[in-house]
This record gives C-alpha cells, structure tokens and sequence, in this order.
C-alpha cells in the first residue's frame, strides 16, 4: 500500500486546490457558511456551468470526447480536494460515473456522439434500471423483456428502486432479449427514452418522507435498435463494468462521509454527557477505528489498480468494503440512536435540503428529519442494495477461499 503520493500529482492537488479558493462561494470552507435560498438556487446554475468551463466534469474522459484525459492518479486527487472542502463535482452522478464510462468502454462511435456531450455539459439526467422486484440480488433472474419490432425495440416489464427516474431523461437498463439461452446469455443493456408514453413511475415514498426510489413501468415503450451498448445479448458482461465504475475513483474519499457522521455523533455524546459512559466511548472507538480501516482498504485498492494487481484477496475488496463499510453504518447509525437518546427520536428540524450541516434536515418540509435520522433511515437499505451481505459473503467465501459454492434450492 502505497502513502505517498507521486509530486506530479501533488503538484496537480495545488491546481485544484486553487482553483477552488477562486470560484467557490466566500465563505464556503467555514463551518457556519449557510446560503439563503435565493443564493443556493443561484448557486445550483452557476456551479454546473463553472464545473464545465473548468473541464472538471467528466475529467478523466479522453479529450477527444470532452474530458482532460485525467490519469487514475490525477483522477483520485481531484475527488480528494472536491470531498476536502465538501464542493459538488458533478452534473449527474448516474451519467458521469455510470452510464457515460460505460458507453466510452462498450459504445459504438454513434453513441458515443449522441450520449457523451450531453452527459458531459449536464444536459441529459439518467436512472439506472437493474432491479427488479424478483431480481435483485439475483440479478441475472430479471423478467422484463425488450422485442424487437423493425427498427426500435419494444420493452415490457418492472423496475424497482429506480432512484431519480422522477426527474430522468433515459434510463439504462437491463431486458431480457433471448429467452432461451441462459439467463445469464440473454440480456441486453438499453438505452431507452423516459418521456413517453408506456412509461410509468410511481414514487416509493420513504419513512422519512423522502420520494427518490420508485417503481418504472414499461409498457411497450420503445428505443431505436441501435440503442444496445455492448453488442446483442451481452448486457450481464457490460452490466458488470457499469458496478465496477460505482466504486471508481472514490476509493480514498468514501470514508469522509462517515468520519463526518461520527464527528457529529461524537459532538452530541459531549453536549450531552454521554461521552462519561464507558461503553459509548468504547463504541465510538471502535467506531473511529473502522472508518480508518476504510481510509485503509481505500488506498490498498488504489495501490492494487495502479499496480493492476491480480492477486484474488486484492480482487475481493469490492465484496469486503461494501460489506464492511454498510454493516459499519447500520451499527454506527443505532449508536447515534444511543447517544441521542429521546431527542434523537424528535422531529424538531428545518427543511433544508441542500445544506452541508451533517445534522442538516432532509425528507419533506413537513416532515423534517435531521440528516443523522434520515442516514439512520438510509442505513438500513445499505446491507441490501448493491449486493447484500449474504451476496458478499459468498462472494468472498468461493473467490477468495475456495469454499464449495453454496448449494441451490431443490425446484
């Protein structure tokens, strides 16, 4: 594992570095910076269109498709510096760290020149159509089906979970086209318009209040033919690469978001005296000393993709961060509980949706949750999605130790 950062990367960090002190809001590193609303709607257009004109959008794309052509290193230290100071870096996280590097990677030169610029200036919004309410950690069980029909595809079936479909322009998604190969063989990964008639989204409203999750309802909604990434029938394989880019350049910034928690957590337990107890020190250590195992697996697993290491435990961190890290918070998360205690439980909050305040109010205005009750809320889903626990275990159990893989159900 490698410490050190190379001087040309550092030297790149300054860059960064000061072009943020020249463009962010006066005032945006101080810890009771706050905008009213006329400011952060002005903020919300102009940043965007800052981010474009600085080329930090989409960074590490090649030039000739808009990016700066960034290298991993390069790529790790601007998410550094962004994450450092808490400064939004992208248009659309689906398009920019999803579907976009995957198109670069499977994309035809055509869809590279219909989908890449919009993606790259913010012009199109995506949701990403995998799960299923039968499919889900079973991913390859999927029913919705894509029929060809002349020149344009005509899909049928559900999704679920589906965050942001509400406000997307596409969605890419996973259909079967092959019924009678393996279920595995028969997929295909799709690029289809929201906005007509045949979809349906119904919001999945939250505990919280919150709406971002909903169902999608195709029915005979269309795409052109050509709209297949990957080649026909190849989506599980083009799938696979789009997860691989959730995880990206983020490996050694995803542990701030739970530093930042566990500080607020911390701040509350010495308001409230709850630091005296023994035992909720012993957690909050505990805690502390998780967070920096991340900060740790982190940097292993930028050193094993630099190094483009192969080794199968080096391989495994995938299985073992999203396990780590989400049964981390769900723990963390009933520690907030414990430290709060009946106050923790009130809804005594503002509406302030876009704040930066980890205790900042989210959900709905009527019903303001702080940020920690609605992380507590969040956590809970964190050992599902993206792979459940019981998923990355057997992940780690047959790739990484060798165990006989674990038996199916009798039919």
């Amino acid at each position: 594992m490698d410490l050190d950062y190379p001087a040309e990367a550092e030297e790149f960090r300054l860059e960064i570095r000061a072009w943020l002190n020249e463009h962010l809001p006066e005032g945006w590193d101080e810890a009771d910076h706050s905008m009213n609303d006329e400011e952060r709607e002005s903020f919300n257009i102009e940043w965007p269109k800052k981010l474009f004109s600085g080329g930090w959008i989409c960074a590490s794309w090649p030039t000739e498709y808009g990016g700066k052509g960034l290298s991993t290193m390069q790529a790790v230290v601007l998410n550094e510096e962004f994450a450092r100071v808490g400064a939004p870096m992208r248009g659309d996280f689906f398009g920019d760290t999803l579907v976009g590097p995957t198109i670069l990677q499977w994309g035809s030169e055509e869809q590279k020149k219909e989908f890449l610029p919009g993606i790259l200036r913010g012009q199109i919004r995506w949701c990403q159509g995998f799960s299923e309410p039968e499919a889900g950690s079973d991913l390859a069980a999927l029913q919705c089906k894509a029929e060809l029909d002349g020149d344009e595809w005509v899909i049928n079936g559900q999704k679920v979970w589906t965050t942001q479909a509400q406000d997307a322009d596409y969605v890419f998604l996973l259909a079967r086209t092959d019924p009678d190969v393996s279920k595995h063989a028969g997929i295909s990964y799709l690029l289809v318009p929201m906005d007509q008639e045949g979809v349906e989204i119904r919001p999945i409203e939250q505990v919280d209040g919150s709406g971002e999750f909903n169902e999608v309802f195709f029915s005979n909604a269309r795409c052109p033919k050509d709209n297949v990434v990957g080649g026909l029938n190849n989506g599980w394989k083009v799938a696979m690469t789009t997860l691989g880019f959730e995880r990206g350049t983020s490996a050694t910034t995803s542990y701030r978001r739970f530093e930042t928690e566990l500080n607020a957590i911390i701040d509350i337990a010495k308001e409230n005296g709850k630091i005296d107890d023994p035992i909720i020190r012993q957690r909050l250590a505990v805690a502390h000393t998780k967070v920096k195992l991340m900060q740790i697996n982190g940097l292993r697993s930028l050193t094993a993709r630099l190094n483009k290491t192969r080794d199968p435990g080096v391989a495994a961190l995938g299985a073992t961060n999203k396990m780590f890290w989400s049964e981390y918070h769900r723990d963390v998360m009933e520690l907030y509980l414990d430290v709060a205690g009946m106050p923790g439980q009130i809804l005594d909050g503002y509406f302030d949706a876009d704040s930066k305040d980890p205790n900042h109010r989210r959900g709905k205005a009527n019903y303001p949750v702080n940020g920690l009750q609605a992380a507590f809320f969040f956590s809970r889903s964190e050992t599902i999605w993206g792979g459940t626990a019981e998923i990355q275990r057997n992940i780690v159990g047959e790739r990484v130790l060798g165990l006989p893989k674990e038996p199916k159900p009798p039919k």
